[in-house]
This record gives structure tokens, sequence and C-alpha cells, in this order.
């Protein structure tokens, strides 16, 4: 019963958090909308523009609540010889474990 528990809890939490984000910066962006532009179109689309920042920084910290990631990019395997292969001649050489 506790996992459950938790799990409604991890819920709670992410609604919560997604709905004060996706508010809060639909609102930031209505007020910048009426401050930079005179279209009402214009005004429309920094609300829009709002609420997707809203709702992809909601996104990340709820997968980050549930113990995940997003999207996870890893480097693509490479060996030494074509690393050196495909450096120009002019720049430094950046060891392969700062690459990525």
């Amino acid at each position: 019963m506790a996992e459950k528990t938790d799990v409604n809890a991890k819920w709670d939490a992410c609604l919560d958090l997604s709905v004060r984000r996706v508010v809060y910066s639909s609102l930031a962006g209505a007020f910048g909308g009426l401050l930079l532009f005179r279209s009402p179109v214009s005004r429309w689309a920094s609300v829009a523009f709002g609420a997707g920042v809203g709702i992809g920084s909601s996104y990340t910290d709820c997968s980050r609540i549930f113990q995940g990631s997003p999207a996870k990019m890893e480097c693509p395997k490479k060996t030494s010889s074509a690393h050196k292969e495909l450096t120009p001649l002019n720049t430094p050489s950046v060891p392969a474990s700062q690459v990525c």
C-alpha cells in the first residue's frame, strides 16, 4: 500500500507543478504580448509560446520526479583514429572524454 501512496503523491506533485507552470508562463506570455505586439494574432502566439514553455519545463521536472529523464542522448562510439581523421588541422585536439 505504501508504494501506491507514493505514486499518488508523485502524480499530485506533478499535476500541481504542471498546472502552475502552464498558467504562470501563459500569463507571462500574455503580458509580454501586450507590451511587445499590437496585433491580436501575435499576442495569442505569445500566450501559446508561454504555454509551450510551461508544458516543456513541467514535463522535464515531472520525469525527474518519476526517477527518469525525458530523453538521454548518448555519444556515438568513436575510435581514436576516426577522431583524428575528422579533426581539422588548425583546431586543438580535444580528449574524447570531453566531447560529449
